[in-house]
């Protein structure tokens, strides 16, 4: 079987109709949800894998919070590198080796460009800053 091109694509878009499907959220929350996806590539690319993973158990705001366990989420699903997700995940970010720590950086570079593409389409009829 040759390389399907929504391997990663099927995932984000996934994670992120079940965000917004949940009940009970109100407009900030699904602003926060949309910004944090859209975010999610410069945050990345400016600061890391780690320190995104670390920023998980920082976040006061619970969108944002969510949209960063589902990258994380998809980021293992896709891999297939286990344990990222969840409370484990820093320390397993940290004893990867170089290569590994890299080359997950730049599948979770591609993948947070899925977020923010889909974050536009999911939450199309969301508009503004949170």
């Amino acid at each position: 079987m040759g390389f399907d091109p929504r391997t990663m694509g099927k995932p984000v878009y996934e994670a992120l109709s079940q965000l917004r499907a949940q009940p009970n959220q109100d407009e900030a929350r699904l602003k926060e949800q949309k910004n944090q996806a859209v975010e999610l590539y410069t945050y990345l690319s400016t600061w890391g894998m780690m320190r995104l993973k670390a920023e998980e158990q920082a976040l006061s705001q619970e969108g944002k919070k969510q949209v960063v366990k589902k990258f994380f989420e998809c980021l293992e699903q896709i891999s297939g590198q286990a344990h990222l997700a969840g409370n484990q995940g820093l320390q397993t970010l940290k004893d990867l080796d170089t290569d590994e720590y890299l080359g997950l950086t730049g599948l979770g570079l591609a993948i947070a460009q899925e977020f923010s593409f889909w974050a536009t389409a999911v939450y199309h009829d969301i508009k503004g800053e949170a």
